[in-house]
């Protein structure tokens, strides 16, 4: 697993933050990479790698589009870090439409790409990392049904790698949960309301996070996770500027 040339990873929410980084840090890894994400983005030639980025415009939450992809490119990998960012307001200012949101997005991409995964299947020693959210574990009240959504991600990844030893096959399924980051549009728009809500500044909010996930970071941490061997992987981590924990 430790060279990814000629191992194709698909990329699902590759336009932008977390996902821009780890879209790069494959490519830079040389694995031939496909970015999928409903706009464009702009990606520098890899530096010491050989692997390239496609892109692939598409609404991953659409129901055909998963299988259609899988097909297509046949990937070794899936990392999915696609989704919606959160209304962030008190729980008596959200609409069931905004409160539901990330149940329609980021549950239902991981819903359908998971589905097709095993219905394909991917080839024996294929790998898929669902990205959700360290508001998983700690909750999160001013996004609504956002924490709730990003743990279900978790509970569809265990549900997937259950059925995958159910059908012998040889595919891992992990869930990474990051930790709020103020490099991405979702990390920053939370920082501003939580410090409002804590009467702290965005700065004083952020210090207490300890080290800044950036997308590199996070990029970085995917590549040595698809490389470590099967059986070092664990079910969830905690994912950090620090880098990966392994989650209990």
């Amino acid at each position: 697993m430790s060279d990814l040339s000629g191992r194709t990873t698909i990329v699902v929410g590759a336009s932008r933050g977390l996902g821009h980084g780890i879209a790069a840090a494959f490519a830079e890894a040389g694995a031939p990479v496909v970015a999928v994400s409903r706009t464009a983005g702009e990606f520098a030639a890899p530096a010491n790698g050989e692997g390239g980025i496609r892109v692939e415009l598409a609404d991953a939450g659409d129901a055909s589009v998963a299988g259609r992809l899988l097909d297509l490119h046949e990937p070794a990998n899936v990392i999915l870090v696609a989704g919606a960012n959160p209304h962030m307001r008190p729980l008596q200012h959200h609409t069931w439409e905004s409160f539901s949101a990330n149940w329609e997005s980021d549950v239902r991409i991981t819903f359908h790409w998971l589905r097709e995964i095993l219905l394909t299947p991917l080839r024996p020693g294929a790998r898929v990392v669902v990205v959700s959210s360290g508001a998983a574990l700690a909750g999160s009240p001013l996004s609504g049904g956002y924490a709730g959504a990003k743990a279900t991600q978790r509970f569809i990844t265990g549900y997937a790698q259950d059925e995958a030893q159910r059908a012998g096959l040889d595919i891992t399924f992990s869930t990474v949960l990051p930790r709020m980051t103020p490099v991405t549009e979702l990390g920053r728009s939370a920082a501003r309301a939580y410090a409002a809500r804590n009467g702290q500044s965005q700065e004083e909010y952020l210090q207490q996070m300890g080290p800044v996930l950036t997308p590199e970071i996070a990029g970085n941490a995917m590549v040595d996770l698809v490389r470590s061997q099967a059986t070092e992987v664990a079910p969830g981590y905690l994912l950090t500027g620090a880098g990966l924990k392994k989650l209990g």
